[in-house]
């Protein structure tokens, strides 16, 4: 089973782990998950790890339609004393970055970061490969098209799944030739695709086993499943986890999400039943 290296450690993704999302921005989507306060967010991460997280991500740029883009500098502003805090207060938690930024991963790293979540898969960012290299972290790539400002916008295609597999396979061969083998894919629910194509890529998840690469999902909350439902992000719990529990049975390695305690109950009870 696949194993991602951070640094001197070592990720073991043999059985599913659950990925807490903490944010240092005043205008993520869902408001549970925004702690610019430092001592708020080292209160809300340790909460996520006893409720099982095995990793908190830590961004400080929104990424919901219509967010406002910051500079890099103002990222590292947010983002980095809270990363030294959470560190400091359990220091055997990973924690991972999400920015497309190669600097302030950088400064993120310096600051006690193991891995990397980056949106845009090395595409925003002609550094961040290499640099995630050089520093021997974990790597995340999420499929999207479109640049900063254009990520959400929908290319016409035939499937998205054909797609999927055709990007991930050109990124999984570029990387290997700067020296990146070991790391994580995400189909990107929510980002450049049609409301249906974020469904058929939860339903057919399985497909991107083929890539021989551990899978990310990451649909908490999201607008696909609380406008399918008529309700709104704070109503939108029972529509994650049944996401999640279909992503799990497909082969989701890490569950991305605001509300860790039930995406571990999801994962306890299906291993249950596999058992």
């Amino acid at each position: 089973m696949f194993k991602i290296h951070l640094k001197d450690t070592v990720l073991d993704l043999t059985t599913p782990l659950v990925m807490g999302i903490l944010n240092t921005t005043p205008d993520s989507f869902f408001k549970g998950s925004r702690m610019e306060a430092i001592d708020l967010g080292i209160q809300k991460a340790i909460e996520m790890v006893n409720f099982g997280a095995s990793i908190i991500d830590i961004g400080g740029q929104s990424t919901r339609p219509g967010a406002e883009l910051i500079t890099d500098s103002i990222e590292i502003e947010r983002v980095v004393p809270m990363i030294e805090a959470i560190h400091a207060a359990i220091p055997q938690i990973p924690i991972s970055i999400d920015t497309y930024h190669a600097s302030v991963a950088k400064a993120a790293i310096d600051a006690g970061a193991l891995m990397v979540n980056d949106i845009s898969c090395g595409n925003f960012d002609s550094k961040m490969i290499s640099m995630v290299v050089d520093n021997q972290v974990g790597y995340i790539g999420m499929h999207q098209t479109g640049g900063p400002g254009s990520m959400h916008e929908v290319e016409s295609r035939n499937n998205i799944m054909e797609s999927l597999k055709d990007y991930f396979m050109l990124k999984k061969r570029h990387f290997a030739e700067i020296g990146l083998t070991q790391w994580i894919i995400d189909p990107g629910f929510g980002f450049s695709k049609t409301l249906q194509e974020n469904f058929d890529l939860v339903k057919s998840l399985s497909q991107l086993k083929s890539l021989d690469l551990p899978i990310l999902l990451g649909v908490s909350r999201k607008s696909s499943i609380y406008k399918t439902l008529g309700v709104d992000a704070d109503a939108a719990l029972n529509g994650t986890t049944v996401m999640n529990t279909i992503g799990l049975q497909g082969g989701a390695n890490i569950l991305r999400v605001h509300d860790v305690k039930e995406a571990k109950e999801a994962i306890l009870l299906l291993a249950q039943m596999n058992a």
